[in-house]
């Protein structure tokens, strides 16, 4: 076990913050407060007894899902599809239109709220939802079509807002941000990022993206295998440490975040 993880399950390591210790100064500086927002000091209603108030339990699923559990227990699913999704249905899920591996045409009936990235009937999507102790939103950005073509607004990176952290899936994300999205996005404290190097985008550009968000915690997704991962890896350990973890689950809170950015690779399919 590493020692960023064993910081995440217990937040004993020394090298990490302690207590309510803000971000690194130039992340602070560069990024507006969008994000959390008053639902994040909401009181608990019913508070799983796994985690504490200021903790949130992120589970790597597979591809490009997560399940993301917040201390009142809302789950939530990212890039919910019909071939790698968690054992129960979460109340929540998120979806993109890339790829089939990304979205289900089918979801669990028991699925409260289905949020896709893309507007069926054309234009951005739009989603501001809060259920519970979580608060969901979109930043719209565009993908390529098989035909090479763009296709605008075909693509959502979510933000989940919940125990005064910022969690951002960037979904399939196919070009590098603007300044107009990273103000959107406001301050991100953990980032799930895709590292294919090539469905998404190439390793390099993808590096970009991750310099401009400037988050203290970095999750690798959508490697496919462990060479495409270490690829992703070898680019990434010039900028950041990298940590493995044991376990495809880990516990985040916002006193336990790296005082730089590092990423941290957890176990999944």
């Amino acid at each position: 076990m590493g020692a960023l993880q064993r910081v995440m399950t217990g937040g004993l390591a020394a090298f990490l913050l302690t207590g309510g210790a803000s971000l690194p100064q130039a992340a602070e500086q560069e990024k507006p407060e969008a994000c959390p927002g008053l639902i994040a000091s909401a009181p608990p209603l019913v508070i799983r007894a796994a985690l504490a108030q200021n903790e949130v339990g992120v589970t790597f699923v597979g591809h490009a899902t997560f399940v993301i559990e917040t201390p009142q227990g809302i789950r939530i699913a990212t890039d919910y599809n019909d071939s790698v999704r968690p054992s129960t249905p979460p109340r929540i899920v998120t979806m993109n239109k890339a790829h089939s591996t990304h979205f289900s045409r089918a979801p669990d009936p028991e699925i409260a709220h289905v949020l896709r990235g893309w507007n069926p009937a054309g234009g951005p999507a739009d989603h501001d939802l809060t259920v519970g102790d979580v608060r969901i939103r979109n930043v719209s950005t565009n993908i390529r079509t098989y035909g090479g073509t763009t296709e605008y607004d075909g693509n959502s990176i979510f933000v989940f807002e919940t125990a005064q952290l910022c969690i951002a899936h960037l979904g399939h994300l196919h070009h590098t941000l603007t300044p107009e999205h990273l103000t959107k996005l406001g301050r991100i404290d953990v980032l799930l990022v895709p590292v294919d190097g090539g469905y998404t985008m190439e390793t390099r550009d993808m590096m970009e993206v991750l310099k401009s968000i400037n988050a203290p915690l970095m999750v690798p997704m959508h490697y496919f295998n462990s060479s495409t991962l270490e690829r992703f890896l070898s680019a990434a350990r010039e900028h950041y440490p990298v940590e493995f973890s044991d376990t495809a689950s880990v516990t985040i809170s916002r006193a336990s975040l790296p005082r730089q950015p590092q990423v941290l690779v957890l176990p999944g399919r």
